[in-house]
């Protein structure tokens, strides 16, 4: 690998794990490079607000750990939240180009699948047997 360089990553769209969610759910897309600050200060703010019932945190690959942290952080500031967590693979395709195009080398592709997480955040009460379920206070 060498004698290649990363030049492209194409993230596949992943469909949500979560059936009959409202179609204006606010979706917190935590990437590694967010802070928790700046994402806990807008998700708070929103979920305050009575007409906000759910809330959506996905992340993938390096940022997991940092979207359960996310969602400890609510759950310990707004009591009373129903927890649905759904971990499931994302698949990404690399494109890795010649370091010199005249060597005669090909354009390589790799597919790899990273680890993900979906986690729902409920005022309202969510289906108990549902996998993944964490009622309020747990």
């Amino acid at each position: 690998m060498e004698n290649y360089k990363k030049t492209k990553i194409v993230e596949k769209p992943c469909p949500l794990p979560f059936t009959n969610l409202p179609p204006d759910i606010i979706e917190m897309k935590v990437k590694d490079g967010s802070k928790i600050r700046n994402l806990m200060g807008y998700a708070i703010g929103k979920m305050e607000l009575d007409s906000v019932r759910q809330m959506l945190f996905t992340g993938s690959g390096k940022a997991v750990s940092k979207t359960i942290t996310c969602v400890e952080i609510m759950k310990r500031r707004l009591k009373e939240l129903h927890q649905i967590t759904k971990v499931l693979f994302k698949q990404i395709e690399e494109i890795w180009e010649p370091i010199v195009p005249e060597a005669g080398l090909d354009t390589l592709t790799v597919k790899r699948n990273i680890p993900a997480i979906c986690v729902l955040l409920s005022k309202d009460a969510l289906d108990p047997r549902e996998p993944g379920y964490q009622a309020p206070g747990s």
